[in-house]
């Protein structure tokens, strides 16, 4: 049985939609402050891949694929 699972598709959207951000942090650097303090470029290469991660695995739960 195959279900549609829009929240599912909805995460992954938002996941890719972060990933996208952290990317374009990456190509065109701009400063981020949280308070006083300013987050270093290194934090966007992270959050990129976790983001992508995340909205790939999702992706393919909203498939009902398996096999990680």
């Amino acid at each position: 049985m195959n279900r549609s699972k829009p929240f599912t598709w909805i995460a992954s959207a938002i996941f890719a939609i972060m990933a996208i951000v952290h990317g374009y942090r990456l190509v065109s650097p701009f400063d981020v402050q949280i308070g006083s303090f300013d987050l270093p470029q290194w934090v966007s290469a992270v959050g990129a891949l976790i983001a992508a991660g995340l909205s790939w695995m999702l992706c393919r739960e909203a498939r009902g694929t398996s096999g990680l």
